[in-house]
């Protein structure tokens, strides 16, 4: 059992480095290929707001 939940932790651990990795390369995208609109952001539609709320639920140091 305790190895599935060790099992279980690195799949999470693993999620989120690679989300972190997503997030860098867009924020790079933008920098790069539109570095007039890199500074101003449009604010998250609920849909957006409901998915990270969620997300937020599932990783609680997030």
């Amino acid at each position: 059992m305790e190895a599935e939940v060790d099992k279980l932790e690195l799949m999470f651990q693993k999620a989120e480095s690679d989300l972190d990795y997503i997030q860098y390369r867009l924020e790079y995208e933008i920098k790069t290929n539109h570095p007039d609109s890199a500074v101003e952001l449009s604010p998250l539609t609920d849909e957006e707001k409901t998915v990270a709320d969620q997300l937020k639920s599932h990783m609680p140091d997030f």
